[in-house]
Order: C-alpha cells, then structure tokens, then sequence
C-alpha cells in the first residue's frame, strides 16, 4: 500500500512541475495562507479539495467532530500561530453532515476515550433537545447537532484570549462556521461569522449591561 502512495506522489509531482516548472520552489518559500481551517478528521473532507484550494493556500487542522476544547493545547497551539504569525484573515471552523463524531455523541452504548472527547456535542443535544426532538428522523436530528456544534465552537473560538486578544490589538480576523454536505459536495454558511466589530459589540453590550 505504501508502495501506492509513493508512486501516486511520484505522479501528482511530476504532473506539477510539467504545468508549472516553478511550482514547488514557490511552495517552499514561507507559507502566506488567508485562511485557517478547524475541521473534521474525517477522511472525506479534506480542505484543499473541498474548497478548491491550492497546497499553501489554507492552514488546517483537524480533529473528531471539529470540537473546540477550551484545554486543547493543539488546536490553541495551531490558533495562535495562524492569527499571531500567519496573520490569516479567515478562521473558519467547518462541520459536515453525516458526522460519525456527532452521532457517537449521542449513542448510549460507551466508546471509551472519545466520550470523553465528544461531551460538548452531548452536552448541546441536552440543551436543545425541544428544537432537535421535533425534527422528522434521525438524519435531520444529527445534522441540525451538526450545525448546532460548528456555531458552538465559533462561540468558544471567540472566547479564547488568543482572538480576543487580536481583536484588541486592532486584527481584522474573522470567525466563520460552515457545514459540508457529503451528500452533494456543497459548503453552506450557516450564518454565524464573528469580525472585530462584532466583538467590540457585543463587549461593549456586556458592560453596559452590568
């Protein structure tokens, strides 16, 4: 299998340099992304492919159902660099319907680790059982938790002192929540990006409401 790969690579780099000699000498050079991508892990969404984007064009990571762990020192890690070095423009966290990690969150039998992982989503099933019970069939109860969950991590992204801090310092970076469709291959906003002014906002609110 590895055998596959190597060849495969061998290809798709042979293909490159033919259509674009200066390819990978441009590639090298230090990476300017606008975007900074926290998805799924699942191997069906690879960024690149899903939003027609060219090697050094997004800065990704990944994770089981795309949650946003106030204690992940990974994806703070991967934050911080994004928005403090890379200066991105866009973080986008990006779910996908037909999610595995979702519909774990919710099944009663135990799965170990990734329970653990998972609670979040669990916990915002709880929350918005009234909205998602009236829902016609499992597939549309999962899906709107899919939803649920990319709008909740844009909410804790905006929490943490990393964005806050950027924002304060004058940063024109966004926050954006997507969903893929595996279904039909198709990104959907689903209205819930957070930009500096928002932020000024809603802080400005908070105190005046105090």
């Amino acid at each position: 299998m590895l055998g596959k790969i190597f060849t495969q690579n061998t290809n798709w780099a042979d293909e490159r340099v033919a259509c674009d000699p200066a390819y990978f000498d441009r590639l090298s050079m230090q990476q300017a992304p606008e975007f900074f991508w926290i998805g799924c892990a699942d191997s069906r969404v690879p960024a690149n492919v899903v939003c027609g984007l060219e090697p050094g064009e997004v800065f990704v990571h990944r994770n089981v159902a795309n949650v946003i762990h106030s204690s992940d020192m990974n994806m703070l890690s991967a934050l911080e660099y994004a928005v403090e070095v890379l200066k991105v423009k866009h973080v986008i966290v990006c779910g996908h319907y037909g999610c595995g990690g979702v519909q774990a969150s919710v099944e009663t039998c135990p799965h170990s680790l990734v329970d653990h992982w998972l609670e979040p989503i669990r916990r915002l099933a709880d929350i918005h059982i009234h909205e998602l019970v009236v829902l016609n069939g499992e597939e549309a109860r999962l899906n709107r938790l899919a939803e649920l969950n990319v709008i909740e991590s844009v909410k804790r992204l905006c929490q943490t002192p990393i964005l806050r801090g950027a924002w304060e310092n004058g940063s024109d970076v966004s926050v954006h929540g997507l969903i893929y469709g595996l279904k039909d291959g198709r990104i959907r906003d689903l209205n819930c990006s957070v930009s500096a002014g928002l932020f000024v906002d809603e802080r400005d609110h908070g105190q005046h409401s105090r």
